[in-house]
């Protein structure tokens, strides 16, 4: 349709990007749209489900109107930046801009001036568990002056290098764009001074870089009847199926379980010990504590017991809760444990941590644990929930396997596998009994932790398992 490129619909019609994910994210999938073109819509109401490379998390649109196109189908992968849904926030002032509307084309630099002036009104649109600071510099349009103009590009381009508006000579004479912009455009090969600016206030976007990348010879007129070419990306064709062979593309959480898995394997030198242990008395005492009025409300299993003696362990041996600084050439030891629990989920393995995990009684850390899995099930949890963690525990015994050797979360120390618990044949005071068995698995960075401190901590998980009631005299 035309009406998207004439000047009197210019304010009628609003676009929704992609918003900025943060956290080094770049791209995201639309995993499912809530609306469609003719629904009403409403500031802040959700209008779809994204998954990025982290997370799946829910994108509320901004500004109120009438839904007028989706632009990507489901399924489809979109850069941080793209326009993913165009909305009528005038509906009922008529189909199409009348011809007089567009024919002044001269006139075109003036009326850009008030998406300028509206621009404070609009929310910049952030993903959720996201948010936006705000900036220091306000910008204005002011009517009859040329220093507003020069004011605005100076305080937009201040923002963009990160610097403040304090280079007001800069911001005249170079072209305003995001710093990732700037990185695309010299990997391009492309002067951002011949690149004509389509974001609000001037600013170069990562689709100006590319048109001019890749010029066409289309008029102007024929453009906005072609919105076709985002409709059918490459990203959004189906698995390639065959008599033979499945073909599934990598991308979201698999994409980034691979690259942070492949990167951890060949950075950190990995070591990994195994014990095994009786835990006979551990499962006695999660029965009883399952009878706890002090655990009402809570979910306590064998995880739990675990996880309250990995924590105990580390109090024990503070040095293996650790990071290597690679850019410093120092080893930061961390004075608080976030603890990672690896949890299955449709869209693959994630690992959310508790937050200041050494802090929790026992029944908070059993509250805490039921809330991070079942938000995992869920798919709800967000990228801020899997960042920062310090050490991690992946429970292989749900599937029946007794032990592993697992990778360390990049940036982390150390990992913890815990296999099956078995009823196995058993020496206990003398004779062999049926024992509840289990096997550990500690994988350790040992550049961070050599392999005394490991044991130590691995001993110290296994002792505890062992006897429980050294939770009390240990912790």
């Amino acid at each position: 349709m035309t009406t998207m490129t004439d000047t009197s619909n210019a304010a009628r019609f609003r676009e929704f990007k992609m918003p900025d994910v943060g956290e080094g994210l770049t791209e995201a999938e639309i995993l499912k749209w809530f609306v469609q073109p003719g629904d009403t819509v409403t500031d802040g109401q959700v209008v779809c489900e994204v998954e990025t490379a982290k997370a799946a998390v829910e994108l509320p649109i901004p500004f109120d109107g009438v839904v007028h196109e989706l632009r990507f189908p489901e399924g489809t992968t979109v850069d941080v930046g793209q326009v993913i849904i165009a909305v009528d926030v005038a509906p009922g002032s008529g189909d199409e801009a009348p011809a007089p509307a567009a024919a002044p084309a001269a006139a075109e630099p003036a009326p850009a001036a008030e998406p300028e002036a509206e621009a404070p009104k609009a929310r910049q649109p952030v993903l959720v568990g996201y948010g936006v600071a705000e900036s220091s510099t306000k910008r204005r349009a002011r009517k009859g002056t040329e220093a507003a103009p020069a004011a605005a590009a100076t305080a937009i381009q201040g923002e963009m290098n990160g610097h403040g508006t304090g280079h007001t000579a800069v911001a005249e004479t170079r072209p305003l764009a995001k710093p990732p912009v700037r990185k695309l455009a010299k990997d391009l090969g492309i002067d951002l001074a011949t690149v004509t600016p389509t974001g609000e206030g001037g600013v170069v976007t990562r689709e100006d870089v590319h048109a001019a990348a890749t010029p066409t010879p289309a008029p102007a007129p024929a453009q906005p009847e072609a919105p076709a070419p985002v409709e059918a990306p490459a990203q959004a064709v189906a698995p390639s199926v065959t008599a033979r062979e499945t073909r599934i593309p990598v991308k979201g959480v698999r994409k980034a379980i691979a690259q942070a898995m492949v990167g951890s394997a060949f950075t950190a030198p990995h070591v990994t010990e195994f014990v095994t242990i009786d835990v006979t008395r551990t499962m006695k005492l999660v029965a009883e504590l399952k009878e706890d009025k002090d655990m009402a409300g809570v979910r306590v299993n064998p995880l739990l017991i675990i996880a309250k003696a990995l924590l105990v362990a580390i109090k024990r041996n503070p040095e293996v809760n650790a990071a290597w600084d690679e850019a410093n050439q120092e080893i930061v030891q961390k004075h608080y444990v976030n603890l990672g629990i690896a949890a299955a989920t449709p869209r693959g393995l994630i690992v959310p941590n508790i937050k200041d995990a050494h802090d929790q009684t026992l029944p908070q850390l059993a509250a805490s644990l039921g809330e991070l899995v079942s938000t995992a099930r869920e798919g709800k949890t967000s990228p801020a929930a899997m960042a920062g963690g310090t050490v991690t525990i992946t429970n292989v015994g749900v599937f029946g396997v007794d032990t592993g050797t697992p990778i360390l979360n990049p940036g982390e120390s150390a990992i913890l596998a815990v296999g099956a618990i078995k009823l196995q044949p058993w020496v206990h005071k003398g004779k062999v009994k049926p024992r509840q068995v289990t096997t550990l698995a500690l994988s350790f960075d040992h550049r961070l932790v050599d392999g005394e401190l490991g044991s130590k901590v691995l001993a110290d998980v296994a002792a505890i398992l062992e006897q429980p009631k050294r939770l009390i005299t240990w912790g």
